[in-house]
């Protein structure tokens, strides 16, 4: 800095971005401790829906038709959850890397699971065809940049949304899927683990596969102490028949399992926006300090250059 009065317009400008920061991170905090609440809350419920559409697409994995029915991969409709602005740190990011992972190295998209069967598609990577559905304006914007087809966007999803709000979204999935537009529908959307640490994951939906649940049911919070799917199956009693109950049960629980990803994708977020408006905070009172430092040390070298003038002039007159 080259004077005094440049430095002291810096650190009033830095302490005025610190108090903004600061007011962010405060909202950002009472947000997260609603989207926590309820990402918390929905976790049992959603561990046992996930728990019940394993066993009965165990179950009754003979009926493999609807959504039970796995065909060659060559049309894949993917929902990517992000925000829908910035300063979360590094959650759209790490959601962003993650898709253009699987776009550019779809080994795994490419292959479709039904119990213990895989079934892998013959179609190049060129070939594969990938939609998406976006939650958030981030996720669209990235969808745009790729040159991809966007089937539907739903911006209004990032703000703790109820099960009514998410069901247009699953019944969209559904029907994509049972008309046979797309073999494959996964979702994109990162698990909040704590405060610190959020993990971004990719998981397939339709069809539905027993070996991605027992593995969603794996990974979740210790917090929700349900048996796992390895365990004795349930014996189900169906009235009147199998295929009839399963039409209107599967759309259920497959609408819970994005509404759980949805409000794990908003507490993640809201978690990685505090963090950041607290080391934004952080980093300002850091540099306001050495501004601080840096004026005064101006401000001392002026008045030792004065006071030394003023010894001078004296010695002269003397």
């Amino acid at each position: 800095m080259s004077n005094g009065k440049d430095i002291k317009r810096r650190i009033k400008s830095i302490k005025n971005t610190g108090k903004i920061t600061r007011a962010m991170e405060m909202v950002s905090a009472v947000k997260m401790r609603k989207a926590t609440e309820s990402v918390l809350r929905i976790r049992p419920y959603a561990h046992s829906a996930w728990s019940v559409l394993g066993n009965l697409a165990r179950a009754f994995g003979e009926y493999e038709s609807g959504l039970l029915e796995a065909r060659e991969v060559k049309n894949i409709l993917a929902i990517i959850i992000t925000s829908n602005r910035g300063l979360c740190g590094s959650f759209n990011a790490q959601v962003i890397k993650k898709v253009k992972e699987e776009i550019n190295n779809p080994k795994e998209l490419k292959i479709n699971r039904i119990g213990d069967k895989k079934i892998k598609s013959s179609v190049s990577d060129k070939e594969l065809a990938i939609d998406f559905i976006t939650v958030g304006k981030k996720g669209e914007s990235l969808a745009r940049k790729l040159g991809k087809n966007i089937v539907a966007s739903f911006p209004e999803l990032t703000y703790l949304p109820d099960i009514e709000s998410v069901r247009p979204l699953s019944k969209m999935v559904i029907d994509e899927y049972l008309a046979k537009k797309y073999d494959k529908a996964v979702i994109v959307y990162t698990d909040y683990v704590s405060t610190m640490v959020q993990q971004t994951k990719i998981r397939q939906i339709l069809p539905i596969s027993k070996t991605d649940l027992e593995k969603q049911i794996s990974e979740m919070s210790d917090s929700t102490k349900e048996r796992k799917l390895d365990e004795p199956e349930s014996e189900y009693k169906v009235e009147p028949n199998p295929k009839e109950v399963l039409t209107h049960i599967f759309p259920r629980l497959i609408e819970m399992q994005i509404y759980h990803a949805i409000l794990e994708s908003n507490a993640s977020k809201e978690s990685a926006r505090m963090v950041a408006m607290r080391n934004a905070t952080e980093a300002a009172g850091e540099m306001s300090e050495g501004l601080n430092l840096a004026y005064n040390q101006i401000r001392q070298m002026k008045i030792t250059q004065e006071i030394a003038e003023i010894s001078a002039g004296r010695a002269a007159l003397e």
